[in-house]
């Protein structure tokens, strides 16, 4: 730091150092600072001062240390270190119990009481780590109660549709893991029962609608998804909530329910219509995922060989997602996509099921640029179970996940890590993630790492999701505040025979 000179206010010079004191700092290397005359080295970390050198400095203006300025030390000094023993005849003789001695004697008996008090709740607290499976699974149930664990992406309404097209009458949400085709079926991983057992406190259930719907039936199809998610809370309430906003999350798992939110994925879904955008926003969606797995005419998804990321009319999407307070999801997009989605959003962006390309080259996995930007956006990559993105084979394990969750956070940081898994839109599971009961054990695990703080495993279980929803709302706010109006920007027109629009 530079040294700026003398303040502009008045200085007065410190008074005289007593004789008697200034003896018995350069002939007794003791620990304390003397009422602020010497040695004021912290003597919790430093060992004892064997001799003392202590050169009188000028009262004209005070000291600076490091351009910090110094009120009441007169002498500058420097020491080495070895014993630390008292041992000045004349000082023992003179000081007795009175004057500076005894009230260094006091202030050195205080510190070391203070010293000790401090140390103690230290080592209780080192004492009372959890060392067990057990121990670290109840502190992480303690802290899922007062902090939501979300996960941004559960495939059950898709499965819904294709096992029973839709029709929840029948549909026992606590029972359907001893039902045909439920019970056989390796895409199946939610009922009610473990979702209570992985302490799950909001869900983004998965409106989607399979590519093949593109330019045919994929509005409507994203319409039946929407509305059997909102069906299906609805026929469960003692047990879900639909929210919107994350004041309603919180309130919700509060209340011990489970938070449910809607998330469109595949940006084909909307038809190429801002008009669909905001009405899907008006029933509820909180999310929408670009692209799936193909292109759509304003932006490229991962199996695609073209270099384009967005179009001028895939750039207004994101701008009315952010105008309207909608997550824009980045998973399943190509990464040229995702880096102009990036550049674009006024938002921290998400990825809802994702993990690390760097430890398996999965085209739906994240590579380490990316996952800088999504730090320097504010954004949450969430980590997907697919045993293939996760391992790149059938034989993934928790441990896997783990390491994918710790690439995120060594590349991007604590802040921008989250869960995803993926659950009945995925058919291998890791070993010992077999469910959405088991989101627990991978918390435990976690914080049987020294590296991980409970704070940690709060952030990635939610809080960090809760970050980037609230700051998407914030956006939402200002541009509100400032008149923002709908984008009312066209697609190119697509001249579909199935459409009777062609402009």
């Amino acid at each position: 730091m530079v040294n700026e000179g003398p303040p502009a206010e008045p200085w007065l010079p410190p008074p005289p150092l007593d004789p008697e004191l200034r003896h018995h700092i350069q002939n007794c290397p003791c620990r304390c600072d003397h009422m602020g005359y010497g040695n004021f080295l912290d003597y919790q970390i430093q060992p004892c001062p064997h001799e003392l050198q202590i050169r009188e400095t000028s009262f004209n203006v005070p000291q600076y240390y490091n351009g910090v300025r110094d009120y009441y030390h007169p002498y500058d000094y420097h020491s080495s270190f070895d014993s630390c023993s008292c041992s000045s005849e004349t000082d023992s003789v003179k000081a007795s119990f009175r004057g500076p001695w005894c009230v260094c004697i006091v202030v050195c008996v205080v510190v070391a009481t203070l010293a000790a008090g401090l140390g103690l709740p230290l080592a209780l607290n080192q004492k009372t780590q959890p060392q067990t499976a057990e121990e670290r699974l109840e502190i992480v149930k303690k802290l899922l109660k007062d902090a939501p664990l979300i996960d941004g992406h559960n495939d059950l309404p898709w499965n819904i549709r294709k096992f029973v097209h839709n029709k929840l009458k029948n549909l026992n949400l606590s029972a359907i893991s001893e039902e045909e085709p439920w019970a056989k079926s390796r895409w199946s991983h939610t009922d009610l029962p473990r979702l209570k057992a992985g302490l799950l406190g909001a869900q983004f259930w998965s409106a989607y609608v399979p590519c093949k719907a593109q330019h045919l039936d994929a509005v409507q199809v994203t319409l039946e998804q929407i509305d059997v998610i909102t069906r299906l809370v609805e026929y469960n309430t003692k047990d879900f909530a639909l929210v919107k906003t994350t004041q309603e999350i919180r309130a919700v798992h509060k209340e011990g329910r489970i938070a449910s939110l809607i998330g469109v994925e595949g940006g084909h879904a909307l038809g190429n219509s801002l008009a669909v955008l905001r009405t899907f926003y008006n029933l509820g969606a909180r999310y929408l995922t670009i692209t799936h797995s193909c292109d759509t005419p304003w932006a490229t998804g991962t199996n695609t060989q073209v270099q384009e990321g967005l179009s001028e009319f895939g750039k207004s999407v994101i701008k009315e997602m952010n105008r309207l307070g909608m997550i824009v999801d980045l998973s399943h997009t190509s990464m040229n996509t995702a880096r102009a989605a990036l550049n674009v959003s006024h938002a921290p962006v998400i990825f809802s099921h994702s993990s690390a390309f760097s430890l398996c080259n999965s085209s739906r996995n994240v590579p380490d640029d990316v996952l800088r930007l999504i730090a320097l956006n504010g954004g949450v990559v969430m980590v997907n179970f697919y045993s293939y993105h996760v391992a790149c084979n059938e034989t993934a394990t928790l441990q896997d996940v783990i390491d994918h969750i710790n690439h995120i956070r060594g590349v991007a940081g604590v802040d921008h890590v989250g869960i995803g898994a993926g659950y009945d839109g995925i058919n291998m599971t890791p070993s010992g993630l077999e469910d959405v009961s088991r989101y627990p054990h991978l918390l435990a695990e976690l914080l049987a790492d020294p590296a991980w703080s409970e704070k940690d495993i709060t952030s990635l279980a939610g809080l960090n999701l809760l970050r980037v929803f609230e700051k998407v709302e914030e956006v939402r706010d200002k541009w509100k505040l400032a008149d923002v109006r709908p984008v009312e920007d066209s697609a190119p027109a697509i001249h579909n025979p199935c459409s009777s629009l062609y402009s």
